[in-house]
């Protein structure tokens, strides 16, 4: 299992390289083709947001299916260990919703960008008329 977090993990901070590049000022050439191969790469990333779901039921069914450990009856490594895998799971489900959220937002991203140029175009072209 831990194998699939790593993953998310590194997906989730390569989605947030590209954020920051796709947000930074640069020159129009650059920022275009920056922005047509990140589009095109978007399309086969969309595996992430069944991939976050799936995790996040499973962060959600271990929840349910947890033990709890409070009262006398636990010993205090027991008690710590439960902590551990409640903090645990609250970060994996932290990781899992900023995957979606950080594609769509790059999804967006590029799609305002494409849009902004398509109406750059109709303008140029009434300009020229």
């Amino acid at each position: 299992m831990a194998l699939q977090w790593v993953i998310l993990t590194y997906v989730v901070a390569a989605e947030a390289l590209v954020a920051v590049i796709l947000t930074l000022p640069s020159p129009k050439a650059i920022k275009s083709r920056i922005v047509s191969l990140i589009a095109l790469i978007l399309q086969p990333l969309l595996f992430i947001i069944p991939f976050a779901a799936f995790q996040l039921l499973d962060i959600y069914w271990k929840n349910e299916h947890r033990l709890v450990c409070t009262g006398a009856v636990c010993t205090a490594a027991e008690r710590d260990r439960y902590e551990k895998s409640i903090y645990k799971a609250q970060r994996n489900a932290v990781l899992c919703v900023g995957a979606c959220l950080l594609y769509w937002c790059i999804f967006r991203i590029c799609k305002y960008y494409s849009e902004i140029q398509s109406m750059e175009e109709v303008e140029k072209r009434y300009k020229d008329q």
